[in-house]
């Protein structure tokens, strides 16, 4: 492949990437029985698809999936630090995959990539976070003609998405991989837990146990991270909007508050919301001497990065990743990975172990809209419950876990309403 159908760093990393892809996969169990399907049935073959996304070995392994069914794909990153250099190059020059991805790329070459994707004229679009179809909807309107569907892998996305489908906007259907029950419980639970406490200690080498550790938002990375943090030792404080999420956490053995009131006596401040500015200048006003701000939701915006900048007298960077904000009183807050996403930006992200299932949701999902292609209306749709239960059971084969099944008595039971109290 030549480099002008790509848009990578260093070529010279190619076989660093590919010594890691190939090691992620080792944890990859589901995948890799769906790549040997694949490669036997072929189910995409031809079919153009662009995959905007995190360039991480796990990723490198669902493209992989994907050109093993025969599939014509083109990768772009799905956020300016997220993607891993390495990985980028052996997608090239060792898989010769097209991809268009650099770590620490600007906006303007972001927005380049993701048209450099949608060049690519696809029929199918994976997006992480939905830039790719709004982008599409947006400035590329030529190309919808081409789409047979898409999917959508985190909890921002298909927020944009659903939003797009009630206002009438949304011109082909897209599955909300993010919502399988095998992703969100999982991926979002454990895999944003641990990935997202691996990017905080990464990037600061401090100590967790007896901090004031706040979350904000409560949802299914919020609580992953609330849980793996109470676990470092760490005295986890919950922030929330949702009443039930809040009686939840309070009941989950979490302290809860109001953010103005953690904001006095938060070590650790990490966002979890997909919602904008949810960490405002009226909490920095008040910010703790040396408070670390970490964004775990998918967009940069969710600590007001422009209030933060306004307040400060001079900026600092003493590690990677780490930017100490000086204000006039004399305190300092510091913001990890520029408020983009920590885990991602300064660690690897999820473990593969947990991906294997989400990416396990994408294969399928894919293979399910070009089964259904004409069958489904332009809206957000679930994952078929079936292609879950799937995934959960192959999950378990792999892990060694065998689970009980309904006799017949107990099936004709649990679907009649005749028999109740002997």
């Amino acid at each position: 492949m030549t480099e002008s159908q790509s848009d990578i760093k260093n070529s010279n990393l190619s076989k660093i990437g590919v010594n890691r892809i190939e090691w992620a996969l080792k944890e990859m169990p589901v995948l890799r029985s769906l790549m040997t399907q694949f490669a036997n049935n072929k189910p995409l073959q031809n079919i153009r698809i662009s995959a905007c996304l995190h360039i991480t070995t796990e990723t490198a392994n669902l493209a992989r999936t994907f050109v093993a069914g025969g599939a014509d794909l083109v990768l772009c990153a799905s956020n300016p630090l997220s993607t891993q250099d390495d990985v980028a190059a052996a997608l090239v020059h060792h898989y010769d995959i097209p991809t268009y991805a650099m770590k620490g790329e600007s906006t303007d070459v972001y927005y380049q990539h993701l048209n450099a994707a949608l060049d690519h004229q696809p029929q199918i679009t994976l997006d992480d976070g939905a830039d790719l179809v709004s982008e599409l909807h947006k400035s590329r309107t030529e190309l919808l003609v081409n789409l047979m569907g898409g999917t959508e892998e985190t909890t921002t996305g298909v927020i944009r998405l659903r939003a797009m489908a009630n206002d009438g906007a949304l011109k082909f259907p897209v599955i909300a991989v993010n919502d399988a029950n095998t992703k969100h419980l999982f991926d979002n639970r454990y895999g944003t837990g641990q990935s997202t406490l691996d990017g905080i200690i990464r990037a600061t080498n401090i100590l967790l146990a007896s901090k004031n550790f706040t979350v904000v938002g409560y949802g299914w990375c919020g609580r992953g991270i609330a849980m793996r943090a109470k676990g470092h030792g760490a005295k986890v404080i919950v922030t929330e909007v949702d009443p039930l999420r809040a009686l939840e956490a309070s009941m989950d053995g979490f302290q809860v508050m109001p953010l103005m009131d953690a904001a006095v006596i938060s070590d650790f401040i990490v966002t979890a919301t997909g919602d904008k500015h949810v960490v405002d200048i009226s909490h920095l006003q008040v910010a703790k001497d040396g408070c670390i701000l970490a964004n775990s939701g998918h967009f940069n915006v969710e600590i007001n990065k422009a209030a933060l900048e306004a307040l400060s007298t001079r900026i600092e960077r003493p590690r990677p990743y780490v930017d100490e904000y000086y204000f006039e009183d004399g305190r300092r807050v510091c913001l990890l990975a520029e408020g983009r996403l920590v885990n991602l930006a300064a660690a690897e992200g999820h473990p593969a172990s947990v991906m294997d299932m989400s990416f396990a949701n994408q294969a399928l999902a894919v293979q399910y809209l070009t089964e259904q292609y004409g069958k489904l209306s332009n809206k957000v749709h679930n994952v078929p419950k079936e292609i879950d239960e799937q995934i959960a059971l192959l999950k378990l084969t792999s892990m060694g876990v065998n689970i009980d099944s309904l006799t017949e008595e107990q099936s004709r039971y649990l679907s009649s309403w005749q028999e109740g109290t002997n």
